[in-house]
């Protein structure tokens, strides 16, 4: 039995990525990405942060759309409770990126905390399209890890030389931000349910912009995805149609595959759950 798991296991990692390839891709989308801390720093600092507040929130926040929701809305007048309500609604998904992750990763219980601060777009965008546990850890850490540096350096210098940059709008890096997560998201929108909740979701967003304060369209717009799953699943159960009988799709089985070296005897508790 240990023979044929080891020779399945073997078997697994030789069907999926070199290493290589999966840390050219992790570094791809880190450095990418990281570079557009240096227009979250201006931004943030021209909206009135200081450069410590500006910092402390690359390292602790550390989910950018979030923290360009943030200080957007304080640059734009807002309430600052509405602003971090519409920052943490924002944040809410990395909660839901973290429970399909704890599955492929399988990481130590010390380790999870850590490994937390890392659930973002894109770690898990990285995560997912790899075909092993190996490699799914690997393009996680990598990412995470050259992301999380390079976001908070950059950071760092945007917010140092914003007076000598001056009025962020004129060079349009107040856009730099929604531009990098539209970049993310629009590949992600492969369901007509999907693309249904954010083409309501920015109807609802620019709609309201003019009328209500600032970050409150945000957390309006959030209610398109509850709306939208509550009409397809009356549709379905009105035609009889839908996934009875079927197992749920799950984020890994939509064209990015599962890894493929989980073994099938890992350890159980009583109540049936992996430990």
């Amino acid at each position: 039995m240990a023979e044929q798991t080891a020779l399945a296991d073997q078997r697994s990692e030789e069907a999926g990525k070199p290493d290589a390839a999966v840390v050219r891709d992790a570094l791809g989308v880190g450095v990418a990405v990281g570079l557009s801390g240096f227009a979250f720093g201006v931004t943030s600092a021209g909206s009135g942060l200081s450069l410590l507040q500006t910092c402390a929130l690359s390292l602790l926040v550390f989910t950018g759309a979030s923290q360009f929701a943030l200080v957007g809305a304080l640059a734009a007048g807002g309430n600052p409770l509405t602003a971090a309500a519409g920052a943490f609604f924002l944040g809410v998904r990395n909660a839901f990126y973290g429970l399909r992750l704890s599955q492929l990763l399988a990481l130590p219980r010390a380790v999870r905390p850590f490994a937390a601060q890392w659930v973002i777009d894109e770690t898990t965008a990285v995560a997912l399209a790899q075909p092993t546990r190996r490699s799914v850890r690997l393009g996680f850490t990598v990412t995470g890890l050259s992301l999380y540096l390079l976001w908070n350096l950059t950071t760092l210098l945007g917010a140092a030389g914003a007076e000598a940059i001056g009025d962020t709008d004129a060079w349009g890096l107040d856009a730099a931000g929604p531009a990098v997560f539209l970049a993310l998201l629009a590949p992600m929108l492969k369901s007509t349910t999907e693309r249904a909740v954010a083409g309501i979701a920015v109807l609802l967003g620019l709609g309201l912009l003019p009328v209500l304060p600032a970050g409150v369209p945000v957390l309006v717009a959030a209610l398109a995805a509850p709306a939208v799953l509550y009409v397809t699943g009356r549709n379905r159960a009105r035609t009889g149609h839908g996934p009875r009988g079927e197992s749920p799709r799950s984020p890994s089985t939509t064209g990015t595959g599962a890894p493929t070296d989980v073994p099938d005897d890992a350890p159980h508790d009583a109540s049936g759950e992996d430990r």
